[in-house]
């Protein structure tokens, strides 16, 4: 899904003259039944395919020559940060660098799963290609299976200066989280307040559960974790201002103000002036608003870069964000977003969804989440096994997908992209499950029998 870009809205650097004009920011994002649209963000750990280390960033063999590799090959447009190549644009989609070096692909606005598909292929054909010249393989897990937080390079970037000594102040994990994690998140449009409120509170009710069903993080540095996902544990102690689930979600009168006032008193990162990130990590949004910067107020590209530094499991910008998976590998990358296409764009499927999690208490959810981490699928709540959840809930996606009949050249409408993991999932288990077992079974540790398992291929 496309960001906030400065100078796309002539108001956009006026002065923020009241609340709001917050809520209208996120107000104007709805559209009509007729433009919803999914967005997929995917991100993959690269490591070295002769030692399985993290892939470096800088040099003639890291992620930075990969970068430039795409660019002269195929077309992209280079982003420069200092001299560094960082992200690359020019199409629909665009590729970014996390701050561990984590090659990301935030796709563009499609109108079915098969639209993703087509997108994510010709990235995964393009990445390896190129990856592979560098002696680079890209895996599909949702953490870097070994090298350790403090030997993986930081991407040179100017905002994850001031980000990664931050998360030091204010969790245990927080550059684990920065350097080490990659996940799948897929965004979705909204028609008005009322429908927004109702698929926050749908998607974050099921966040227990989607944590366990896509949990592949449960090799690292070199063993298993005790986690089915490491990455969604990291997540409760990186910064609790502005991650986790959020509570007021779950009342029934929630709306867009009541994500603004959780906004406002989150801690700001940074503001941009005249090109450069402008560290902001001593006040909130809300003084902010009060004490502006060098006699400058804030305005609204200021506001739209402070919702995406927000990172709880469910985000609501001018679309709303689902954040709780781990990255896949290609045949169930695209589960998730069609889970939640199934369930967020039927109405009686929204109901169904959250019949199997709206009695749970908020004491229960949080629970849940923590131990969805640990145990996933076999968490239980109130007796029942996230795996028995997990099965209905695919149930009632599945039948969202039939009804929404978005059909590809060949006829299949996009319950395809569910069948190899409902096949996972009915045997009761999930990735994170499978690679624990083999890698201190039959891989017998070794990294080399990983990175052959689990890295992007290009088609035979």
């Amino acid at each position: 899904m496309s960001e906030f870009q400065s100078g796309t809205d002539p108001s956009a650097t006026e002065p923020i003259s009241s609340r709001d004009d917050l809520v209208r920011y996120i107000a104007e994002g709805a559209k009509p039944r007729e433009a919803w649209r999914i967005g997929t963000e995917y991100e993959k750990v690269g490591v070295l395919e002769n030692t399985g280390q993290a892939a470096p960033f800088i040099g003639e063999h890291g992620i930075e020559a990969v970068l430039r590799g795409l660019a002269e090959r195929y077309g992209w447009e280079p982003k420069l940060d200092r001299d560094h190549i960082v992200a690359l644009y020019g199409r629909q989609a665009n590729i970014t660098v996390e701050p561990g070096g984590q090659l990301e692909l935030s796709g563009e606005q499609c109108e079915s799963i098969h639209c993703a598909q087509h997108e994510l292929r010709q990235h995964i054909d393009e990445v390896v290609t190129v990856g592979r010249e560098h002696g680079i393989a890209f895996l599909g897990l949702g953490i870097q299976p070994l090298t350790p937080v403090d030997e993986i390079e930081w991407v040179p970037k100017r905002r994850y200066e001031i980000m990664g000594p931050y998360m030091t102040r204010v969790g245990s994990l927080g550059q684990r989280m920065m350097k080490q994690t990659a996940t799948v998140q897929a965004n979705f449009d909204f028609g008005d307040e009322r429908d927004a409120s109702r698929k926050m509170r749908v998607a974050m009710g099921l966040v227990p559960l989607l944590s366990a069903m896509f949990a592949n993080s449960s090799v690292s540095e070199g063993r298993t974790n005790g986690y089915m996902t490491l990455r969604g544990h990291i997540w409760t102690d990186t910064d609790n201002a502005r991650s986790g689930m959020l509570p007021f979600v779950f009342d029934s009168d929630a709306g867009f103000e009541d994500y603004v006032e959780y906004a406002l008193d989150v801690p700001m990162y940074f503001i941009i002036r005249d090109g450069d990130y402008v560290e902001m990590t001593d006040r909130t949004f809300r003084q902010y608003l009060g004490t502006g910067y060098e006699g400058q107020p804030a305005n609204l590209e200021d506001w739209a870069l402070h919702l995406t530094t927000l990172f709880p499991e469910v985000r609501l910008k001018r679309y709303i964000e689902v954040r709780a998976a781990d990255s896949q590998p290609p045949e169930t990358m695209l589960a998730m977003p069609a889970v939640m296409k199934g369930v967020l764009y039927e109405s009686d499927c929204l109901d169904g969804a959250w019949d199997l999690v709206s009695k749970w208490s908020w004491e229960e959810r949080v629970t849940a989440y923590r131990d969805a981490h640990r145990e996933g699928l076999r968490a239980r709540v109130r007796g029942i096994a996230l795996v028995e959840l997990a099965r209905e809930l695919l149930v009632v996606a599945s039948a969202g997908l039939a009804r929404q009949a978005c059909t590809n050249e060949r006829g299949e409408d996009e319950r395809i992209y569910l069948e190899a993991f409902e096949e996972m999932i009915r045997a009761g288990q999930s990735l994170a499950e499978q690679t624990a077992a083999r890698w201190d079974g039959v891989w017998n540790r070794d990294i080399t029998k990983l990175i052959a398992a689990t890295s992007y291929q290009l088609p035979s």
